[in-house]
């Protein structure tokens, strides 16, 4: 009896495993379907939606977009910090060299010029009766100025006058500089937003204010230009000066000579007189009237 007792448990216990199984398989497909997509949605999670980044457009794009240009309004740029601009010292001079030949002095000038580096920028003789000059403008390398000042000291002729003076113009450079270098930055901006307007009347606004930056810039570039010339070559205003020595023998100045020359001189002041007085022959006209009137009155007071 026992031995047929436990074949039977067995055998019930796997009837009933079976009929879970055939529950499960025999269940609606849309609840099944409810099922695996729950797995599924459990198991695999989406990712999470990217953040969105809000970012400030410039106030240039803004403008150009929303409204007319406006002039006055410029692109909204920091300063340019330039590097540290090195000294700027523009040194002038001016000497008064008195010479015993102007020729021999000439070639011991352009001697002293070649050792320096320097060139003649502008050359001017003078010849009258009493001296000869020559007035020299001499642009010399700005580390050669002093040398050339002695030079000329020391070896040409005795000197009659001389006047040197620096001004430093550091200053003014670094502001033109940075001025520059905004314009600069300026207009490139402007560029831009011409290649972006959208209207007719923003592209008239934005080429016209580029014109006047280019034109500022021209001018500031040529400055810079110039203030570098002046500082790079100083500038010598140079006067080489003979007084002509006059004997009688040379220049005919003796007793003979200044007779003439009186005689000369009063035939001239004599005529100087005589056309003076015929001058003022308006004048003469009415002296018979008044010889005419004063008779007249004259006679008649006497009867």
């Amino acid at each position: 009896m026992k031995k047929l007792f436990l074949p039977l448990c067995i055998l019930l216990l796997m009837s009933g495993c079976k009929k879970s199984e055939l529950d499960v398989a025999n269940s609606s497909p849309a609840v099944a379907a409810d099922k695996a997509v729950a797995v599924a949605e459990y198991e695999v999670e989406a990712p999470p939606a990217p953040k969105e980044v809000y970012q400030m457009a410039p106030a240039s794009s803004i403008s150009e977009k929303s409204e007319p240009v406006n002039k006055s309004a410029q692109p909204s740029i920091a300063p340019k910090k330039l590097d540290t601009i090195a000294k700027k010292i523009i040194k002038n001079g001016n000497m008064k060299i008195q010479v015993g030949d102007i020729k021999k002095a000439q070639n011991q000038v352009e001697d002293i010029l070649k050792k320096n580096n320097a060139y003649i920028q502008t050359e001017q003789f003078q010849n009258t009766d009493l001296d000869d000059n020559l007035d020299l403008v001499i642009r010399v390398p700005h580390k050669n100025f002093d040398a050339l000042i002695n030079s000329f000291s020391d070896g040409v002729g005795s000197v009659l006058s001389k006047n040197i003076s620096s001004n430093d113009v550091t200053e003014e450079y670094t502001d033109v500089s940075i001025k520059l270098a905004n314009k600069k930055i300026y207009i490139e901006k402007y560029r831009d937003m011409l290649r972006s307007a959208s209207t007719t009347k923003d592209m008239i606004e934005i080429q016209e204010t580029i014109r006047e930056l280019e034109d500022e810039i021209d001018i500031a570039e040529g400055r810079l230009r110039f203030i570098d010339d002046r500082v790079n070559y100083s500038t010598l205003n140079l006067s080489l000066y003979k007084e002509k020595v006059r004997s009688s023998a040379t220049s005919k100045i003796g007793f003979g000579s200044r007779f003439a020359d009186s005689i000369t001189e009063g035939w001239n002041s004599f005529m100087s007189f005589l056309l003076g007085i015929i001058s003022l022959w308006p004048f003469m006209l009415l002296i018979p009237i008044i010889i005419f009137l004063w008779r007249k009155w004259k006679s008649g007071r006497s009867k």
